[in-house]
């Protein structure tokens, strides 16, 4: 028994990661090593205070300027994305963040502090239209969900290590952590240099005189995508709080620091542990009720933490919240890639990218105020009204969704949004024909 269910578990995997192409794995490679050097956002708060001496309110400030510096460079990054091509956008954004985040454990000014880690903010925000344009270039339409799922998964899986990682680097010197993030960047932006090729589709004459220029305002007037970004708002506002509402809330509930570090690993676990799986039941499945049912599961899940009395009750109610972001993160990526013009995905994941950082500004505002006013059950119960509200949303958003025709190719033999034409294409064509062999298993859709 114990060997059929390691064959089983052997074969899932093999599945899950089975028929991507190589570009994508080296873009993943990149997002993990990103990952692992986390420590900016991790412990910047206690830098500040604690290392510097600072009050906790500039240390909130600048956390918030760091914030406001990602908002900012979300749409300058789409159109970048766009105009420039993904790969130079990459390189920028990653040699700028590996060159902000050094000068900022130099820095000792508070307005200097500050200044610059609304830089690092930009730069470390301005990869990220890149990087999903990239993968909706590269992945076929129907391994996107899965693609877009083992790189939430890297995510979190090098924040989880990071994570630790910071803290024992933390005790012997806050700077090391700086300058490690800055290397680990810097390697990032080698990585891309050297092993991967530009995947922005070329655009030819004819399609130029057919379709609209893609600008912002063509974003702006998408009615049907705007209200998936006020959507995907809602919903960020919901998992937002279990970083800025839960450490309060059980604060004043009488837990301590470590007691919330305990409840919210739960969060970074079951993502690392069930991703893969989650991902291999949803990944052919219905986007329209995935995003319906999981925004009410995050809702509620929130929900429930005001009924929580006890560490064990606190972890239970991260466990409902968790398995909602683990299927609402993928569907929702690979909606907005579904909704986005081949030559303007750049733009369109800028705007998508800004609900969140918006969303990272607004949440510890509306959980500050909420419990210091009503008090924390109120935040809680505002979350299920958020989440009930996004899912009647995408409900009505999504009726007239038309169905997405897996496999369909475009003119130059690839999938629509693939990269026959682009340079350096032959290189990724021919990786992903190296593994097409084993993409039966996967690639048809599942009853």
């Amino acid at each position: 028994m114990p060997y059929a269910a390691t064959g089983r578990m052997r074969r899932a995997v093999t599945e899950s990661v089975s028929g991507l192409p190589r570009a994508f794995w080296w873009l993943w490679v990149s997002t993990l090593v990103n990952r692992l050097g986390a420590f900016v956002a991790t412990f910047m708060a206690l830098y500040l205070t604690l290392e510097r001496g600072y009050s906790a309110s500039y240390a909130g400030l600048v956390a918030a300027l760091h914030g406001l510096g990602g908002v900012v460079s979300s749409l300058g990054a789409g159109v970048m994305t766009d105009r420039l091509g993904r790969r130079p956008t990459l390189l920028i954004a990653q040699a700028s963040t590996a060159v902000s985040v050094a000068v900022l454990g130099f820095m000792e000014h508070p307005v200097a502090i500050a200044g610059v880690a609304f830089v690092v903010g930009m730069a470390s925000n301005a990869s990220r239209p890149a990087v999903q344009a990239m993968m909706a270039d590269i992945v076929r339409p129907e391994d996107r969900v899965r693609a877009f799922s083992l790189n939430y998964w890297a995510i979190n899986l090098g924040f989880a290590v990071s994570s630790a990682g910071a803290g024992f680097i933390a005790s012997y010197s806050y700077r090391a952590g700086f300058l490690i993030e800055a290397a680990m960047t810097m390697v990032c932006a080698i990585v891309v240099f050297a092993k991967l090729p530009e995947s922005r589709p070329v655009q030819t004459e004819v399609e130029k005189a057919a379709e609209p220029v893609v600008g912002l305002g063509t974003v702006l007037r998408d009615g049907r995508f705007m209200g998936v970004v006020g959507l995907s708002f809602l919903v960020a506002l919901i998992f937002q709080q279990g970083s800025v509402g839960l450490p309060v809330a059980m604060g004043e509930a009488g837990f301590t620091p470590a007691d919330y570090g305990l409840a919210i690993a739960v969060n970074g676990v079951l993502i690392v542990v069930m991703q893969i799986p989650v991902t291999r039941f949803i990944e052919h499945r219905d986007p329209r009720r995935l995003l319906v049912i999981s925004s009410v599961v995050a809702g509620y899940g929130f929900g429930l933490t005001a009924f929580a009395g006890s560490l064990g009750v606190f972890a239970l109610t991260v466990c409902v919240w968790t398995l909602a972001e683990i299927v609402n993160a993928p569907t929702q990526t690979g909606l907005v890639v579904r909704l986005s013009p081949v030559h303007g995905r750049g733009r369109y994941q800028g705007m998508y990218t800004m609900s969140w950082s918006v969303a990272a500004l607004v949440a510890p505002l509306m959980s500050g105020f909420m419990i210091d006013r009503f008090g924390a059950e109120w935040l809680w119960g505002t979350c299920a009204v958020l989440g009930t509200v996004a899912a009647l949303g995408y409900w009505g958003l999504m009726r007239g969704l038309p169905e997405e025709e897996p496999g369909e190719v475009a003119p130059g033999g690839v999938a629509p949004g693939g990269v026959a034409d682009a340079p350096g294409a032959v290189e990724v064509t021919a990786a992903a024909e190296s593994v097409a062999p084993r993409t039966d298993s996967v690639a048809a859709p599942r009853p």
